[in-house]
C-alpha cells in the first residue's frame, strides 16, 4: 500500500532502535522508568520537500533551550549482548560532548553573540 510521507513518519516514530520490542510494551516500560518525557530525543530531523521525497534521522543526541535552560539528551542502542556499564558511560560521554562543545562556542562569543575565531 502506498502513503505518503506523513503518514510514514506517523507510523515509524518513535523508532524501535531507541525504544526496543516489542514497541508498544517497551514505551509503557520506558514511561515507568524514565522521570521526565524524551522531548525531542529519538524523534526526527530532516526535510520533506514540495514533491514528497523525504530525507530523515533520528535524533539520537539533542540540545534544546527550554525556558531559557539548555537540555541535552543522548542515549546508547541497547541490544541482547550490551554492557549497562559501557552503555551508560557511551550515553554520558555523548551528552558531555554537546555540552563542552557549547561551551567553546559560549566561550568565543562576542557580545553580539557571534564567534568569531
Amino acid at each position: 500500500p502506498e502513503c505518503d510521507a506523513w503518514e510514514l513518519l506517523a507510523a515509524t516514530f518513535p523508532a524501535g532502535t531507541l525504544s526496543g520490542a516489542p514497541k508498544i510494551r517497551a514505551m509503557e516500560i520506558i514511561a515507568e522508568l524514565e522521570k521526565e518525557p524524551r522531548g525531542t530525543y529519538g524523534g526526527a530531523v530532516g526535510y520533506i520537500s514540495f514533491n514528497g521525497n523525504m530525507d530523515m534521522a533520528i535524533t539520537i543526541r539533542t540540545a534544546c533551550i527550554e525556558n531559557n535552560k539548555l537540555i541535552v539528551r543522548a542515549g546508547a542502542g541497547i541490544v541482547a549482548d550490551s554492557d549497562p556499564e559501557k552503555e551508560r558511560i557511551e550515553t554520558v560521554n555523548k551528552a558531555m560532548a554537546i555540552q563542552r562543545a557549547l561551551q567553546l562556542v559560549q566561550a568565543n562569543a562576542g557580545q553580539d553573540g557571534r564567534v568569531t575565531k
